[in-house]
């Protein structure tokens, strides 16, 4: 993939843009650089507080910037259809939609869906919020005549899954659950997503692009639920990450903007 200087975008059709996960690291970075370039900016955010600070700092630099915060805890499906009915209740256009948010590693917990918390957040929130705000992402390309894009953020580490892979019978069984191994069978049923979502939206000859990617090795909080022993070894990896989001940023916006 190509690194590519934000100067050469062209972003004036690119008119609204719903991001996952923006109050730190990449997340936090995308919605930055693309609020920057005039895109309209919804942060779609867990915790409201820290992204209306986010939001603030950005604009700060950039006084002309255009963005919206609103609360999604993408581990509800209550939550989840709250969000996507409220934006689709403003009559608003969709033009990206970038499925960052997600934990890692985290302690054996069902959402109050009954669902496992990291098989949850990472992957059925935004499978569930990609639906209900997909027909809004079809008509934006069409009126618009500009093509969609779908970012649904994975990770090389859905190689290190269950050996069955995603385990449905037993997807909420405690005696089965590795909090590694359910990472990467969430960051797996990722990538499964988008290629399905591809398929279908080729076959319907919709103008959407679905992209998957692996952001690569860098430093941000997303370990902060690991064990003690795996924190230290994060420690040690850290020096040879990328320390800087915005490194991370090029491959969103090389995955999200039609060049």
């Amino acid at each position: 993939m190509r690194l590519l200087c934000f100067s050469f975008f062209n972003f004036h059709h690119l008119k609204k843009m719903i991001c996952s996960g923006p109050t730190s690291g990449i997340g936090l970075e995308t919605a930055r650089v693309l609020a920057l370039r005039g895109v309209h900016v919804v942060m779609a955010a867990r915790n409201v507080k820290a992204a209306t600070k986010c939001k603030e700092d950005i604009i700060k630099g950039c006084p002309n910037a255009t963005i919206d915060v609103m609360e999604l805890d993408l581990s509800s499906l209550e939550s989840v259809r709250n969000f996507a009915n409220e934006y689709i209740s403003k009559g608003l256009p969709l033009n990206i939609l970038v499925c960052n948010a997600g934990v890692m590693a985290l302690p054996f917990t069902l959402t109050k869906d009954g669902i496992e918390s990291q098989f949850a957040t990472n992957y059925l929130g935004h499978f569930h919020l990609t639906n209900l705000l997909l027909d809004t992402m079809k008509n934006t390309a069409k009126n618009c005549g500009k093509e969609g894009r779908i970012v649904i953020v994975s990770s090389e580490l859905y190689k290190m899954t269950y050996k069955e892979g995603i385990m449905f019978d037993k997807l909420n069984d405690e005696k089965c659950y590795n909090s590694y191994l359910a990472y990467g069978q969430s960051k797996l049923a990722n990538i499964l997503h988008a290629n399905e979502l591809a398929r279908r939206l080729k076959e319907e000859g919709a103008d959407i692009t679905v992209n998957s990617l692996h952001p690569g090795l860098i430093a941000t909080n997303l370990s902060r639920h690991s064990s003690c022993m795996s924190i230290c070894l994060f420690g040690v990896i850290r020096h040879f990450q990328k320390n800087i989001p915005q490194v991370c940023s090029f491959f969103f916006l090389s995955a999200s903007i039609s060049i």
